[in-house]
């Protein structure tokens, strides 16, 4: 199993302040598979994806990623776990708004020991010609994709995505669902995406139901639905 989180428990404050989010969660998820974390706001389920990648500590329990412990390592082994391992994708992109597309994609590009290419990464997302450009002069859905391949550029084995559709009118983001299956069917990259989107789940692996900071549901999906045809978005 690439992925295996075993009685995670996740707790901020104390005193009066406290609260868990997390209450205990345990699951998997196989390589090279694309799963969703859905639940209604303050359900635990961006603070899961955190802690799978490394910027949460977790208060007990274990998270595997290809075999290994993440769960108590040093800051620095973090860091070249999250840089060796992870790419992340966030709503609001996080783009530098200073260095053009191909620059922003560089940041990531440097830190890799075996990056994709870039030519074939722009093509893939279709950013060829807009490399020049700075954020400032792209749509939304433009910035996403320069995002995406920011963190793909390092060929990470794991894409965490974050609400990657959240901040995108119902067209882009039908379009950014598509690339990410397409880069899944290419790439063999395994996908973790959090949304509050009840359509996304239809398109992926594995569906993964949050509420209250324990798992409600969990299943396959054996019906996928092709992303060009999810309705509701």
């Amino acid at each position: 199993m690439y992925l295996a989180v075993r009685d995670i428990k996740k707790s901020y404050g104390e005193n009066e302040s406290y609260i868990q989010v997390l209450k205990g969660i345990s699951t998997n998820l196989e390589a090279g598979k694309m799963c969703v974390i859905q639940g209604s706001s303050g359900s635990g389920k961006s603070t899961l994806l955190n802690c799978i990648g490394g910027l949460d500590p977790v208060d007990s329990g274990s998270i595997c990623v290809d075999g290994k412990e993440i769960v108590g390592l040093s800051p620095q082994l973090l860091s070249d776990y999250r840089r060796a391992c992870l790419g992340f994708v966030f709503q609001f992109y996080n783009l530098v708004p200073n260095l053009t597309v191909k620059e922003n994609i560089q940041v990531c590009e440097y830190l890799a020991k075996q990056p994709l290419s870039m030519d074939e990464l722009l093509e893939t997302l279709g950013l060829t010609q807009h490399q020049n450009k700075f954020p400032s002069q792209l749509s939304g859905g433009q910035q996403q994709r320069c995002a995406i391949a920011r963190a793909l550029i390092k060929n990470p084995r794991l894409l965490l995505c974050d609400e990657p559709t959240g901040a995108l009118d119902s067209e882009t983001s039908r379009d950014i669902l598509i690339l990410l299956d397409e880069i899944n069917k290419k790439y063999k990259t395994t996908m973790l995406i959090v949304t509050h989107n009840n359509s996304i789940k239809n398109m992926v692996h594995k569906v993964i139901l949050i509420k209250d900071g324990q798992i409600h549901r969990e299943y396959d999906n054996e019906n996928r639905i092709p992303p060009a045809l999810l309705e509701d978005l």
